[in-house]
């Protein structure tokens, strides 16, 4: 009998604790989160080489993803679904009870059978009671409880005195229907770790959007550059005409006024350079910004120092839409997260339903009972007897069952629950066919901009290679006094502007190899970010 209470003990008590998954408050819940302030940019020191900040592109990315306050609010979404999980463990968290309470009571007898004569009836009752309880995920609701009354009292005719009752009880109570076994259970569980898998899929996509920014802030400060380092060989070249036309002018050889024409190109390719300078420093502001350097005074004065070429390496790359388009049906994570939404709208629907049925438990209860106190026998001998030896002897045990129905007759609670998880199901199907149609159209355009970056590069490369040509030409045709400064300064502006043609067109392909890797889910590979990692 004793073996049979323990073994029965053990398997209502233990073993269901040991299914129930291990998702705690540090598991969950990163030492970043708990610390009150934020850190330092991190590693910018890293980069610090010879008084500026040497940065490669994937270097910049990892900046970004270090130390973008942007970046760093979108990874709180994940922080929030992961404490929304460990909230979901609520119900089946064990709980432990104890009270302790003391009454005593004096009033005048009323009967003989009192035993204390005239004197007042005098009482005086302890009891303390240990209770514990906790939910399974099958919906088996488990209690303990131990108790013991202690009571003393001056009245002649009490067997035992003091008297001491102790119990000790067990129950279960196991829904059939309605909340009954694992999937109603589990089902907000099953919910919050969706809801964490979709707020790091859209995290990711969030991530993505970052890099994508990243890598144009990149690409802004070299097309800047290189804009600028143009527009100083176009004042320099028009500068070396002027000096060329003032010098004939001094000897006679050019007539006065028209010294003017090469005199204001130079004025306006130094309004030129000076743009370029302003636009420079309005590019790398962002980029500082965009990677943190921005957080730290002595690190935003630094020059910037950037390594990458605009010069494609190897060939040129190329993608077919319909290629582009099945990658990214594959490895979007807005996809992801879509797919995500609609399984936790079936598990609510079918919560729903289970929320319609009947509530059918059935209750079994085991007792067990002991009596003590103290007592004096026929020879006058005082004599203590434990509760607890007939406690835990379980010899004096009380048993129970109980089934219970009922029977909901309107339950419109329960039907708007259900009716709400249709029409959030229907929006989200839509929002699926939304985030899918958006993804199409994405990789289109990324395509369409990488062929038309490929085109422009080379249509680029040739005019650039006419217009050194044709500069050459007139330059020559006016030193031999052939041709005039009009010519030239005109060639002069026309080279400078197919440079930065080819420029602008090199940086656009840069940025369309960005955008097709971003519309078909692959922007964070090639620079081995790892979502795990940034929400560790």
């Amino acid at each position: 009998m004793k073996k049979s209470c323990l073994w029965l003990f053990f398997c209502l008590f233990i073993v269901p604790g040991w299914s129930q998954q291990r998702e705690g408050y540090r598991e969950l819940v990163t030492q970043q989160v708990r610390s009150g302030k934020l850190g330092a940019p991190e590693h910018l020191r890293n980069y610090l080489i010879e008084g500026k900040l040497r940065l490669s592109l994937r270097d910049a990315i990892v900046l970004t993803l270090e130390n973008n306050s942007l970046v760093r609010i979108q990874e709180t979404q994940v922080e929030s679904a992961k404490v929304v999980l460990l909230g979901a463990h609520q119900p089946f968290d064990p709980q432990l009870t104890s009270s302790y309470n003391v009454n005593s009571s004096s009033f005048p007898p009323t009967s003989m059978l009192q035993g204390t004569g005239t004197a007042a009836v005098n009482s005086t009752t302890q009891i303390a009671q240990f209770n514990y309880s906790e939910t399974f995920w099958t919906g088996t609701n488990i209690q303990a409880g131990l108790s013991s009354n202690n009571s003393f009292t001056n009245s002649s005719f009490n067997i035992l005195n003091p008297f001491i009752s102790s119990g000790l009880n067990f129950q279960f109570t196991q829904p059939l229907l309605k909340n009954g076994w694992r999937f109603a259970n589990e089902a907000q569980l099953v919910i919050a770790r969706r809801n964490l898998e979709q707020s790091q899929a859209t995290f990711a996509a969030q991530v993505s959007n970052s890099i994508l920014q990243a890598v144009g802030q990149y690409w802004a400060v070299v097309e800047a550059r290189g804009n600028l380092d143009v527009a100083k060989r176009s004042l320099d070249a028009a500068d070396a005409s002027y000096k060329h036309d003032k010098r004939a002018l001094e000897l006679g050889a050019l007539p006065p006024l028209d010294i003017y024409r090469s005199e204001s190109q130079v004025a306006s390719r130094r309004v030129q350079v000076i743009q370029g300078e302003y636009s420079l420093k309005q590019a790398e502001d962002a980029l500082r910004m965009t990677i943190g350097a921005d957080q730290d005074a002595y690190f935003e004065a630094l020059d910037l120092e950037l390594t990458e070429s605009t010069e494609p390496e190897g060939e040129l790359r190329t993608i077919d839409a319909a290629t582009a388009l099945q990658i990214a049906l594959t490895k979007r994570p807005e996809i992801e997260a879509t797919r995500d939404t609609l399984t936790i709208d079936d598990r609510r629907i079918r919560l729903a339903h289970n929320h319609l049925l009947p509530e059918l438990d059935v209750t079994g209860i085991y007792v067990s009972n002991g009596v003590g106190g103290t007592q004096f026998n026929s020879m006058g001998n005082k004599v203590t007897n434990s509760s607890l030896n007939q406690l835990f002897g379980f010899d004096y045990p009380t048993y129970g069952a109980q089934l219970s129905l009922t029977l909901p007759v309107k339950n419109r609670g329960a039907k708007a629950e259900l009716g709400s998880a249709l029409v959030s199901r229907r929006s989200d199907l839509y929002g699926e066919r939304q985030v899918r149609e958006q993804v199409r159209l994405d990789v289109n355009n990324a395509v369409h901009q990488l062929e038309q970056a490929r085109l422009g590069i080379a249509a680029s490369k040739e005019a650039l290679d006419l217009a050194k040509k044709n500069t050459a030409a007139e330059q020559r045709k006016y030193e031999l006094g052939s041709g005039t400064v009009f010519f030239v300064l005109e060639a002069q502006t026309e080279e400078a502007t197919a440079e930065q043609t080819l420029l602008q067109a090199r940086v656009s392909y840069q940025l369309a190899v960005a955008a097709v890797d971003h519309a078909t889910g692959e922007l964070l590979e090639p620079y081995q970010v790892r979502i795990a990692e940034l929400t560790h």
